[in-house]
């Protein structure tokens, strides 16, 4: 890990893999992506720090090691577009799983770890996923701390992963969502929630959508948002996947 002292703290420095930009209209009140994951994660720990990486743009750490572990951005991409940036990021991430270096993939990331390792990625025929969705775990891990037999979490996709890579773990499923969070070996942890999102950009994003959405759907996302969500749960087992010593700091 790298070895910097907060509180008698080692520190952990998370490289953000930035795969899309929060709409213009939105920056100034939600801020954009980076900064809602590295909100989200100083929730929990104060040991936490992190260096962007705009994939859109090939912009790329120059060794693996620069940072203890990488996570990704959600996209409006799909991970099967034919675009040049998708398909380094998805090289990327091979590279990543064969240094053993910890992963974390949010939405975008989490199908195209599917695809990068010969799952499958569709559209998918329950059209679009919003609002508040609930999780039944399938597997409880040690690094999950605190266990909860269901998890509410933030979306917002259309595609979603139709198979599995060989060799994930199935780690929680919802009913809109089969594969809604899975493992791969001990070095990526997939998620096609968002964590990072807050209600109120749920709710803007949705009312930008509105239209595209329908309104039954858009008013069953909206009324969702009444649901209590997990994230800060959530972003404990990340950490926590990512190095174990976490367990103790995210829970003082």
């Amino acid at each position: 890990m790298w070895n910097d002292e907060v509180e008698g703290c080692e520190r952990m420095k998370i490289g953000i893999l930035q795969c899309d930009s929060v709409r213009t209209q939105f920056q100034r009140q939600h801020g954009d992506y980076p900064a809602m994951i590295e909100a989200l994660f100083r929730q929990v720990s104060p040991t936490v720090t992190f260096k962007t990486y705009d994939v859109t743009e090939g912009c790329y750490p120059s060794d693996v090691d620069e940072c203890d572990a990488y996570i990704t951005t959600g996209s409006k991409a799909s991970v099967y577009d034919a675009a040049a940036w998708i398909a380094s990021l998805q090289t990327f991430i091979i590279r990543l799983r064969n240094e053993e270096k910890k992963l974390l993939a949010i939405c975008f990331g989490h199908q195209l770890v599917a695809q990068a390792f010969g799952g499958k990625v569709t559209k998918s025929n329950n059209g679009w996923g919003v609002g508040v969705h609930s999780m039944q775990v399938a597997l409880t891990k040690p690094w999950m701390e605190p266990p909860l037999a269901t998890c509410n979490v933030l979306v917002s996709h259309q595609d979603q992963i139709e198979k599995l890579p060989v060799g994930a773990t199935l780690i929680a499923a919802s009913d809109f969502c089969p594969y809604a969070m899975f493992q791969l070996d001990d070095a990526i942890l997939a998620i096609q929630g968002h964590p990072e999102f807050t209600k109120p950009y749920a709710r803007d994003l949705m009312g930008f959508r509105r239209e595209l959405l329908g309104e039954p759907l858009y008013k069953v996302g909206i009324e969702s948002l009444q649901s209590i969500t997990d994230e800060q749960a959530i972003a404990r087992w990340m950490l926590a996947f990512i190095d174990p010593a976490q367990s103790a700091i995210v829970a003082s």
